[in-house]
């Protein structure tokens, strides 16, 4: 494949994997992938329980920190990020989860036409093979996996129905609009592995003629010719690469590095741009900007029975038992993973309409996630507040595109915020003294007893408060008299030609749970687009 191609596709994560796909599928169209980590062939990669091994790898993990956040005692916070084909796809938690209707009928309202629920139903359903079967709200024909937790766990079952004694209803399935429930997760796994977008949608495309994929490929710049994007500058092997695109340029590098790498090419706020001595392109102030994340705060409790994941891990015999189970049946913990109890509650209900709390309950409790598990039977509460105030940035700091940016989230900087998360810990202590969990908590390890106040919660929260790897809103979706916006509805960034934005960046505000499902969904949308403008365009350097 020649230096120009069709489309230029920057990050081979959980929305590039799907363009890589959609956009060659029919034949005409020559698309080149550029990722800057390697292949994914770490093993641990694609056993579920392996996120514990990729959460600190140095090869398949960009391993970010965050600047010291001063609403969090001046911490810098671990930010994880995928590094592979399949990005974040490959490494994370594997839960499949969509959102709430009223999530995208927000975006909606906000001036975005046609990304309300009933709107993305269509593609959520596309994108899926979803074992819950056929029906309105689901889709069995697609290439990402919607697999439901078959084998039950005492400790599960008991937090679902502790739950139910607190008025949180019983729900078998998170992903109709609807949330508010107890239940299992479903999970992004296929017979005992994981499917991530690389293994769902790039695997079957790999062979295709028109489709060239680039590992270890760092993009470095965005060519422009005057306001038209035309190409992408990349390091591979120690050498300066350039690759043009007749038609676009399709940044997928996620909600960290795409508004680093506009920033970089010259599209950004002018005063940051000109502080560094980058050329202005275009200003576009919300570059960066509107930065949020789920902020998740983590109980810990040690539990009165061996029945933990915990015990299994911390003998030999009981590791090989879990090996053996996997390696025979593709069943046991290592094809699940680390999280199995869902709950999406109102941890504030005079406020909240719908859920403003989501639990990860895990049969496993380190000092964090993915860290080492302690020397106790333990399991893991994990809170997080849906819908944060709280706005953040991410801007560089240099022209050197190798150092990352600075990522401020300021988490809990907003009074909505830190009321949420002292309600959310509340909540998850009733939940633990709720029978039947009551009577399997031996005692409550972080924070303990002696935390009580509001405040002390409060100070709790900023103590051990971390990521659940859900930045978004960099890039925000929006219309033009927005002027933080920086894509609109068919997420072309505003000002420019041929670039779009495809990733979380473009979230205008955070859905309800977990991100990588509604990026998939994103991303469907975004091929949709791409494919319907290219059969009204002629593309650059061809006759009209």
């Amino acid at each position: 494949m020649s230096q120009t191609v069709d489309y230029i596709v920057v990050g081979a994560g959980s929305a590039g994997c799907v363009l890589a796909n959609r956009l060659s599928e029919n034949g005409r169209h020559a698309v080149c992938l550029l990722e800057a980590g390697p292949p994914d062939r770490y093993p641990w990669i694609h056993i579920p329980i392996g996120y514990g091994k990729t959460m600190f790898h140095k090869t398949v993990n960009w391993g970010f920190y965050t600047d010291p956040d001063p609403n969090m005692l001046d911490r810098r916070i671990y930010w994880p990020r995928g590094r592979t084909l399949g990005g974040c796809s490959a490494i994370n938690g594997l839960i499949y989860v969509r959102g709430q209707r009223q999530d995208y009928d927000h975006w909606a309202a906000l001036g975005n036409p046609g990304w309300g629920w009933d709107e993305c139903l269509p593609y959520f359903r596309k994108l899926e093979n979803n074992d819950l079967g056929e029906g309105p709200t689901h889709g069995t024909a697609g290439p990402l996996n919607a697999t439901s937790i078959d084998s039950r766990h005492p400790l599960v079952d008991a937090f679902i129905e502790a739950g139910q004694r607190l008025g949180v209803p019983y729900r078998e399935d998170f992903n109709t609009g609807e949330q508010e429930g107890a239940g299992y997760y479903q999970l992004t796994t296929r017979k005992g592995w994981r499917c991530s977008t690389a293994v769902a949608y790039l695997r079957p495309a790999r062979g295709r003629p028109n489709l060239r994929i680039e590992t270890d490929a760092h993009a470095t710049a965005i060519l422009f010719e005057g306001r038209r994007a035309i190409g992408v500058r990349y390091m591979q092997g120690g050498r300066s690469c350039t690759v043009l695109a007749r038609r676009e340029v399709l940044l997928c590098a996620g909600a960290l590095q795409s508004p680093q790498l506009l920033q970089l090419s010259g599209v950004g706020p002018a005063p940051l741009l000109q502080s560094l001595g980058v050329q202005v392109v275009h200003a576009l102030p919300g570059v960066g900007e509107n930065l949020q994340d789920h902020l998740q705060v983590r109980l810990i409790y040690e539990v009165s029975k061996p029945i933990t994941t915990n015990d299994q891990l911390r003998t030999l015999s009981g590791k090989a038992r879990m090996g053996l189970e996997w390696l025979l049946f593709r069943k046991g913990p290592l094809a699940i993973g680390i999280n199995q109890g869902a709950m999406f509650c109102r941890a504030l209900p005079d406020e909240s309409a719908t859920p403003d709390t989501q639990f990860h309950f895990s049969t496993l409790s380190a000092d964090m996630a993915g860290g080492n598990v302690h020397p106790f039977s333990g399991c893991t509460y994990s809170v997080c507040q849906l819908r944060p105030e709280s706005r953040g940035s991410v801007r560089i700091r240099s022209t050197d595109p190798f150092e990352p940016p600075s990522m401020q989230p300021n988490y809990l900087s907003t009074e909505l915020d830190q009321r949420s998360a002292v309600a959310a810990v509340k909540f998850a202590r009733s939940v633990a003294q709720a029978e039947p969990m009551r009577g399997l908590m031996k005692r409550e390890f972080r924070p303990g007893d002696a935390v009580r106040s509001d405040d002390e919660i409060l100070h709790f929260c900023r103590q051990y408060g971390a990521t659940i790897f859900h930045p978004s809103g960099t890039a925000r979706m929006g219309p033009a008299r927005d002027a933080l916006a920086v894509v609109d509805a068919r997420l072309r960034v505003h000002g420019v030609a041929g670039l779009r934005v495809v990733d979380c960046s473009i979230m205008p505000t955070l859905v309800s749970g977990n991100t990588n499902v509604p990026v998939v969904m994103v991303a469907e949308r975004a091929a949709d687009f791409i494919l319907e403008d290219a059969r009204r365009e002629v593309p650059v350097g061809a006759a009209a």
